[in-house]
């Protein structure tokens, strides 16, 4: 028996409030469909082709340690995340999770920050799937790359992923679900040409040659960057058949396996680039130029369309669990009504869809209408999904061992589990706030804290005066 709140999904739990007239389907989602949203959010593909070799760029030889350590350091907050997804399922996702431990209010203050960062998410996943396209379409067309063509594509991504989420979850999952395998298998085809006859053995690595604490620190944040989104299945809540089963499940096959993907795959990027005299940071598309570099230039094409699409993919996941956290605000009264209602036919979160797509439309137009670069408001935009993905990993760390002893299951062990990945949490915190970055990007944080107040705002106006339902 689910010791969490009722879903939104679910029928009314004797709250007293009355059941939403329409709402999100139960038992729909299957476990490869649940894995299939947690890695479309991740987007290993684009990761691997845009993250990874930048994080290079800082770190060098020391990379694939400072990723290890990382994809470790998200196998601790995995553990914190499933003390609730174990036991129960909300669309409400994190949030829900911290309100158990820590109160209603700092329920929705979570929500508030995981809505804030899938808007970003969708904003700034969006426009980095335009620039690969836009890179693929002036290659094979000579069309100029402008910042219209740009915007335009960037538009269109969000549209399609609009519609899509629009229409099913099920339909939403298949199709990211075959995006990631068949842009992985590219890359990894590409890989596997450009290691054939030679050896695995990269002594410059092995040694850590040249790397230190400044250049692992330097990488720090965007190496954290690329396991955002493994928590979304989450938002699934009881539309996942056996939930408190599967989503867990989901979270494990998707954090284990690509992690591991990432450390090897960024050693031998790092052999390979140092092997060809590729800086693989300082190239649009390292997956395609080493494909040419092996002469593979249609294979080379496929890989910057599949980095493009996993990137698409991204947009889908980032709008799917943004929606439905929404939808669970809503739910709980700290949101207006009408987007607490799931589409009469299609059982998704229609209105909050249209939302979040519509500012993530917006947000990637207005800075490119002002003069900022397309490049620089996919830096913009991903540092503060980044902001929104620490700060609710935060609150979900710090929850679990208040909701353990609530429950009578208090150990030590757990409170050790959420100790250190919150420390670890707060240095990646602190190395992302300090030292200040120069220009616009030193008011990222301000603009976050803005819109997650705001978030709080319409909160409390939605309660008029009445007090927040605490999470049960």
């Amino acid at each position: 028996m689910s010791i969490l709140p009722a879903d939104p999904s679910t029928p009314e739990s004797g709250g007293g409030a009355p059941a939403p007239r329409h709402r999100l389907r139960r038992d729909y989602i299957s476990g490869l469909e649940n894995v299939a949203q947690t890695l479309g959010t991740m987007a290993p593909t684009g990761t691997l082709g845009v993250v990874i070799p930048l994080v290079i760029g800082k770190s060098g030889n020391g990379t694939w340690l400072l990723i290890l350590g990382v994809v470790l350091v998200f196998l601790l907050i995995l553990i914190n995340i499933n003390v609730f997804a174990t036991r129960g399922a909300s669309a409400g996702g994190l949030g829900t999770y911290a309100g158990l431990g820590l109160g209603a209010w700092s329920g929705a203050f979570t929500k508030w920050i995981y809505v804030v960062a899938m808007l970003f998410g969708v904003a700034g996943c969006a426009p980095s799937a335009a620039y690969y396209a836009c890179l693929l379409i002036s290659q094979m067309s000579g069309v100029p790359n402008t910042p219209l063509l740009g915007g335009t594509v960037t538009a269109g991504v969000v549209i399609a992923a609009w519609l899509i989420a629009h229409r099913d979850i099920k339909l939403s999952s298949n199709v990211m679900i075959v995006i990631e395998v068949a842009s992985l298998a590219v890359i990894l085809a590409i890989m596997a040409i450009a290691m054939r006859g030679q050896s695995w053995v990269d002594r410059p690595q092995i040694s850590l040659a040249g790397a230190g604490p400044s250049g692992l620190s330097a990488g720090l944040v965007l190496a954290f960057i690329m396991m955002g989104g493994f928590e979304s299945a989450t938002t699934l809540g009881a539309e996942s058949r056996h939930a408190e089963q599967t989503i867990p499940r989901a979270l494990v096959r998707c954090v284990v396996p690509v992690g591991i993907l990432y450390v090897v795959m960024t050693y031998l990027l790092v052999a390979l680039g140092r092997r060809h005299g590729i800086a693989l940071d300082q190239v649009d598309a390292p997956f395609d130029t080493l494909a040419r570099a092996h002469g593979m230039p249609l294979l080379g094409a496929a890989s910057s369309l599949g980095v493009a699409t996993s990137y698409f993919a991204c947009t889908l996941g980032s709008l799917n669990a943004g929606a439905r956290t929404l939808y669970s605000l809503a739910e709980d009264g700290a949101f207006f009504v009408g987007v607490g209602s799931a589409h009469p036919e299609n059982a998704t979160p229609h209105r909050a869809i249209a939302i979040l797509a519509t500012l993530g439309i917006l947000t990637p137009s207005a800075l490119l209408v002002s003069g900022v670069t397309l490049v620089s408001a996919i830096d913009y935009l991903s540092q503060l999904a980044a902001l929104g993905f620490i700060g609710s990993y935060f609150m979900v760390c710090l929850a679990a061992p208040f909701y353990l002893r609530r429950i009578g299951a208090a150990a030590r062990n757990a409170t050790a589990v959420s100790a250190v990945s919150l420390s670890l949490l707060l240095l990646v915190m602190a190395r992302s706030l300090y030292p200040a970055p120069e220009g616009p990007a030193r008011f990222l944080p301000y603009v976050f804290l803005l819109l997650v107040a705001a978030g709080l705002g319409a909160t409390g106006f939605s309660r008029r005066g009445r007090a927040l339902t605490p999470t049960r």
